[in-house]
């Protein structure tokens, strides 16, 4: 549902706008309004939580194939296959923001980990965020001001970002239809190979969340299993940090009216470190919350079941949205505009997936995932 709440930028309008908000589709009150609490509340913590949570499950899955004798590498082997396969038709098909194909190449060698322990899980963890949040960062934040890209003739600043008429152009075109969208895609090689190539540009990120998944599993972090008061201390602290961190950030970037050179740094890299102790502090906060199970939980429990068919089920709705040959409104919506859109879908999420779990084991997306990577038919529907 986090995730969706920043996605649908990236499929409202030119890419570029989901990461430079005043490249496309910007400038009212909603607009900044939207930007900032997405910013402070939601962008890189929920996917810093999805991807925790993947490297949970992973473990899960693994153990429960050991303990039935199937052997853990034999089903898990499948299981990130199949998962690529469904992440490069979701990027090559639907929308260049895929993740599924990032985690089914991440989650192969993620195999190597399982078997140690929550505390060396945790400092493999710690070591690989800082290989990732250290170096990488200041060699980007020097290369910044000496970048060689575009910028507005008028002024010449530095501007990464600036999006000409022939752009836009263009990419209204390709979100045409389907197969306009799967033409431009492979038709700009940088494109093609992006699944590939964010192995090197966010791998290692990917890489560390899982692992502090796997850790966060195995010390019973997120299986409830810690006090109310570890779990509140946890939240209360992070979230405050976090809370603070990004709202400086925000009011910075804000007062700069988006500069670039204020932007790209606070935005890329400054804040960046934050995500995972984010996405701990708010997953303490809803093992808080939800400790003790009721109506609410158990709708929220069932979108986290049916994960897969969720994430996946968003994208067909943007597509349905924005594509030419459905509603046709990419490229005509403001950024506050294109967020009115999630409430709807977080409402659908929250209807459909008890509703359908009820009445079947998995969502459909979840089904026909175990299934290929069985290479059987799963039984589907419920007995009794």
């Amino acid at each position: 549902m986090g995730i969706f709440s920043v996605n649908v930028v990236g499929m409202a309008m030119i890419e570029k706008a989901y990461f430079y908000p005043p490249a496309y589709g910007f400038g009212g009150l909603g607009d900044r309004i939207m930007w900032a609490a997405n910013f402070i509340l939601v962008d890189g913590k929920f996917r810093a939580m999805f991807s925790v949570l993947f490297g949970a499950s992973m473990v899960l899955v693994i153990e429960r194939a050991e303990a039935s004798r199937r052997g853990g590498w034999n089903v898990h082997w499948p299981r990130m296959v199949v998962l690529l396969l469904f992440g490069l038709a979701h990027f090559y098909l639907l929308w260049w923001g895929d993740i599924l194909a990032n985690y089914a190449l991440i989650g192969l060698f993620a195999f190597v980990f399982w078997r140690f322990d929550a505390i060396v899980l945790l400092f493999i963890a710690v070591l690989v965020f800082a290989g990732y949040y250290g170096p990488t960062a200041y060699e980007r934040l020097a290369a910044m001001p000496k970048a060689e890209v575009a910028a507005p003739a008028e002024t010449g600043a530095w501007d990464p970002y600036h999006v000409t008429p022939e752009e836009i152009a263009q990419d209204a075109a390709a979100h045409a239809s389907i197969p306009a969208h799967v033409r431009a895609t492979l038709g700009d090689p940088n494109t093609a190979l992006r699944p590939i190539g964010s192995l090197f540009s966010y791998g290692f990120e990917t890489l560390a969340f899982m692992l502090l998944g796997m850790a966060g599993y195995k010390s019973g972090f997120l299986t409830g299993a810690w006090s109310r008061r570890a779990y509140a201390g946890i939240a209360l602290v992070l979230i405050s940090a976090s809370l603070g961190l990004f709202g400086f950030a925000a009011w910075t970037i804000l007062r700069a009216d988006f500069d670039p050179l204020v932007y790209a740094p606070w935005d890329q890299i400054y804040v960046a470190p934050m995500h995972p102790l984010s996405a701990i502090g708010y997953m303490a906060l809803i093992m808080l919350i939800f400790r003790r199970r009721g109506a609410l939980a158990d709708r929220f429990a069932a979108v986290g079941r049916a994960a897969f068919s969720n994430y996946l089920g968003a994208t067909l709705v943007g597509t349905l949205l924005f594509f030419g040959t459905f509603g046709g409104l990419y490229g005509t919506l403001s950024r506050g505009q294109a967020w009115l859109i999630v409430p709807p879908v977080w409402a659908l999420m929250l209807l459909w997936s008890k509703w359908w779990l009820d009445r079947f084991r998995y969502g459909p997306f979840e089904w026909a995932w175990r299934s290929l990577a069985r290479w059987e038919w799963q039984p589907m529907r419920k007995i009794g």
